[in-house]
């Protein structure tokens, strides 16, 4: 059952796909229809099964699915069939989480982790460059660990 994401629990498992581009504005309406109708019928035949998403940036797609809920490998292999569709459709990557996505001014950048070493190295990107941790796998932790400063993510390794 389709619900609005706030209504989930902290615990509600969390999947985040970052895109190596921003959606343009003509994409975005077709694109928000397809995940929710995807989202709407992923476990149509579970009558508690409680899922939501939300398009963030209009660059990250994130499901949400009630921890409560049992997922099978199945119904997992159903939410990357539909994202490698959509990588299709869109010509976007969408299943590479270990690129780092940051902030820079007003911007969100997306960058191979070699390249991103290389901005570190040359100070390009600061310590306190806020970091999208896409890696998180719960409601709670996208609410208050997603967006975090290079020092406080599991990229301060590279500092």
């Amino acid at each position: 059952m389709l619900v609005a994401h706030n209504l989930l629990s902290d615990e509600a498992k969390v999947w985040v796909y970052p895109s190596n581009r921003k959606f343009y504005p003509q994409e975005i309406e077709a694109l928000k229809e397809k995940v929710e109708n995807f989202v709407a019928t992923w476990k149509k035949e579970d009558e508690d099964f409680k899922t939501s998403y939300q398009l963030l940036y209009d660059r990250f797609i994130v499901f949400y699915a009630e921890e409560n809920s049992i997922l099978s490998n199945a119904d997992i292999d159903k939410q990357v069939a539909f994202i490698l569709k959509l990588q299709n459709e869109y010509e976007v990557e969408l299943l590479d989480k270990m690129n780092v996505c940051f902030k820079q001014g007003d911007y969100i950048q997306y960058k191979e982790i070699k390249d991103f070493k290389k901005m570190l190295k040359e100070k390009s990107v600061s310590p306190k460059t806020i970091v999208f941790d896409n890696l998180i796998q719960t409601k709670y932790d996208l609410e208050n660990f997603w967006e975090v400063p290079i020092t406080e993510s599991w990229y301060n390794r590279f500092l």
